[in-house]
C-alpha cells in the first residue's frame, strides 16, 4: 500500500510538473468568432510532439465596446470553436483601447448624440488638472494613425464600476466552458489575459488642441506620432492628469512618469484582484503591461501577487531576452510564469529567421507562451507557417 501511494505521488508530481513547464505559441485571431479561419490554424498547426509546445489561438474581448449580449455571444462563439478543433486559448480583456457602446460614460460634449452628460468629464482624461481640460478624442496607431474615442480615466469609479461588471460577466463563462470540457482538455485554457499594453497615452494618445480637431477632416491631423523616449508625454500633448487627480497622487504641479504609472497600477491591480477572486488560478492570469522606453517604470505595472506578467515584443521579436527592462520585470517576479502577449517579427523573410526569433523566446526561463500579432500577418506567409510547423514537430 505504501508503495502504491509513492507510486501515485510520483506519477502526480510528473504530471505537475509537465503541466508547469508546457509551452505555447497563441496564434491572435482577428475575428475569433471565425470558424474557417481557426479550423484553418488547426489543420496547419496540428498537435505537437512531446515535449514541444502547442499552438493555440487567442483572441481581444473589447467588453466596452458592444452591447453585454453580444460580448458574451463572441465569446461563447470563440471558446466553442476553440474546444471544436482542440487549441488552446488566450482570452485578452480589455476595457481601455475601445469603449464606444457607452457613451454614457464618455459623451461629455454632444447634446445630439446618446449618452450626453457634461459630468461625464469625469470618466475621461485631461490635459491639465482640472475637468475643463477634459479630452474629446485621441489617436492611436496600430499599423497607421486614426482617431479614436477618448482615453478613459483609470481611475474614474463609474468606468471602473463599467469594466467590473462586465468582467463579473464574462469569468463565470469561461469557467464553465472550461469545467464543461473533458477532464483531460481544461489545459484548453491557457489564460485569461487583463489589457493590451496597460498605459496611458500611447495605444490612445492626444495631440496639443487636439478637441479643435474634432470637427475637422481627419486629413488635416498632425501625424508626427509619438517619441517613447520623451515622458510622461512622449512628445505630445501629456495626459493622466485625470486618474492622477482621481486616485489623489496629485492635483497640482508637474505631472510626474511616476505619477501615471502609480494610476495604471492601481487600475491593473484592481481587475487582477476581481479576476482572481472570481475564480482564475493565478498560473491562467496574466497581465499585459505597456513598455517602451528602456527602464520605464510601466513595465512593472506587470506585477502583483494575483497574476504572472506580459509585454509586447516587436523591436526586440528576435530576441526577448535583450528587452532588458523587461527581463528585469521577469527577475523580481515571483510568478509561475511570464508571457510574450504580442510578438511579431517585423521584417524576417527567411524561415530561419523565424525559428529563430521563437526558440530565442519560448526558451526563457519561465515563459508560457508566445503570442504572434496576428493571423493576418502570418496566415499568407510560408517561411512563418513552416518555422512553427517545424517547431512543434
Amino acid at each position: 500500500m505504501k508503495a502504491v501511494l509513492i507510486t501515485v505521488l510520483f506519477l502526480a508530481g510528473v504530471f505537475n510538473a509537465c503541466a508547469q513547464h508546457a509551452r505555447y505559441i497563441i496564434i491572435s485571431m482577428n475575428d475569433g468568432t471565425n470558424a474557417d479561419e481557426i479550423k484553418r490554424v488547426a489543420s496547419l498547426f496540428p498537435p505537437s510532439g512531446a515535449g514541444k509546445p502547442a499552438v493555440g489561438i487567442g483572441t481581444i474581448i473589447s467588453y466596452l465596446a458592444t452591447p453585454p449580449e453580444e460580448t458574451i455571444r463572441r465569446l461563447t462563439r470563440f471558446l466553442d470553436l476553440a474546444a471544436q478543433y482542440n487549441l488552446p486559448v488566450v482570452v485578452e480583456l480589455d476595457g481601455i483601447n475601445y469603449w464606444q457602446a457607452r457613451p454614457d460614460l464618455w459623451n461629455w460634449w454632444d447634446k445630439t448624440r446618446p449618452g450626453y452628460d457634461p459630468d461625464n468629464k469625469k470618466n475621461v482624461e485631461w490635459t491639465g488638472w482640472t475637468p475643463d481640460s477634459a479630452v474629446k478624442l485621441g489617436w492611436r496607431n496600430w499599423g497607421s494613425q486614426h482617431r479614436v474615442g477618448p482615453m478613459p480615466n483609470l481611475m474614474s469609479p463609474d468606468y471602473l464600476n463599467a469594466c467590473y461588471t462586465e468582467i463579473k460577466r464574462i469569468i463565470p463563462v469561461i469557467l464553465r466552458w472550461r469545467h464543461a470540457l473533458p477532464a483531460g482538455k481544461r489545459n484548453l485554457l491557457v489564460s485569461v489575459q487583463i489589457g493590451v499594453e496597460c498605459s496611458i497615452g500611447v495605444n490612445n494618445w492626444y495631440y496639443p488642441d487636439g478637441n479643435t480637431l474634432l470637427d475637422k477632416p481627419e486629413k488635416e491631423d498632425p501625424v508626427y506620432g509619438l517619441d517613447p523616449d520623451i515622458l510622461p508625454g512622449r512628445g505630445v500633448q501629456p495626459i493622466g492628469y485625470a486618474a492622477v487627480s482621481t486616485l489623489g497622487i496629485a492635483k497640482s504641479g508637474t505631472l510626474k512618469e511616476e505619477q501615471v504609472t502609480k494610476a495604471v497600477y492601481k487600475y491593473v491591480l484592481g481587475l487582477s484582484r476581481l479576476v482572481s477572486g472570481l475564480g482564475i488560478p493565478r498560473d491562467r492570469l496574466f497581465v499585459h503591461a505597456g513598455g517602451w522606453k528602456k527602464g520605464e517604470s510601466v513595465y512593472f505595472t506587470a506585477l502583483n501577487q494575483y497574476a504572472c506578467p506580459a509585454w509586447s515584443f516587436y523591436t526586440f521579436a528576435k530576441d526577448p531576452a535583450t528587452d532588458t527592462t523587461a527581463m528585469e520585470a521577469v527577475a523580481r517576479s515571483d510568478a509561475p510564469y511570464w508571457a510574450a502577449a504580442e510578438w511579431l517579427l517585423m521584417g524576417a523573410k527567411k524561415q530561419t529567421e523565424w525559428q529563430e526569433g521563437l526558440r530565442n523566446s519560448l526558451d526563457i526561463n519561465r515563459l508560457r507562451y508566445v503570442q504572434v500579432r496576428n493571423w493576418r500577418a502570418i496566415k499568407n506567409n510560408q517561411q512563418a507557417i513552416a518555422a512553427i510547423q517545424d517547431i512543434i514537430r
